[in-house]
């Protein structure tokens, strides 16, 4: 998948700055596609460039003006010709943490416990926010309500996702702490 198509899902939510699309994706486009923002600034002058997108400028006061970006007819066009076309391979896993816990019992299985104590920290925060804009989409009302009445159910899918992704990722690293846990003998000391 090309940066380029995450960026016009995130662009039917509405405008957005550059800054505002960084944001985002962060918040909802990060539990299934990562950008830096020097990536999707790149990107933005693009598609722009290819008339997927169009731009116009914000006049601000005591800050700098800034542009916002909107997806146009031919990016609303190319939209439904992405997903009219079958998605790549599944995702492949190239995580350096699953590299270290292979070599834990001939490396420092402390240091490795270590990396997946704060895997798990990492992942609980994460979980956090995403259960945070749940919250926010569901505003009081249920799943089968929001589901029922919403104008777009992909972002609440997507946001399924990646809340189980991080539930599956808390759920391993306790497993593997006390698995390692288990197999450390005790300091001395």
């Amino acid at each position: 998948m090309a940066l380029r198509n995450a960026v016009m899902a995130a662009l039917l939510e509405g405008e957005a700055s550059g800054y505002d699309l960084a944001k985002g994706f962060d918040a909802s486009v990060a539990n299934f596609w990562m950008a830096t923002p020097q990536q999707l600034y790149r990107e933005l002058e693009r598609m722009e460039g290819e008339g997927l997108i169009s731009a116009r400028l914000v006049e601000q006061e005591r800050r700098p003006n800034k542009r916002v970006f909107s997806l146009t007819e031919a990016g609303l066009a190319a939209v439904h010709a992405y997903t009219t076309q079958p998605p790549g391979r599944p995702t492949t896993i190239r995580d350096e943490l699953l590299v270290k816990v292979q070599c834990a019992d001939a490396g420092d299985s402390a240091a490795v416990r270590a990396a997946i104590i704060e895997r798990i920290a990492w992942a609980t925060a994460k979980l956090a926010r995403y259960e945070r804009l749940r919250t926010r989409l569901l505003d009081g009302r249920t799943e089968e309500q929001h589901l029922a009445t919403a104008d777009r159910v992909g972002p609440y899918l997507t946001l399924l996702r990646g809340i189980a992704f991080e539930r599956e990722n808390i759920h391993w690293g306790e497993l593997a702490v006390r698995v390692l846990d288990q197999r450390t003998p005790p300091d001395p000391t």
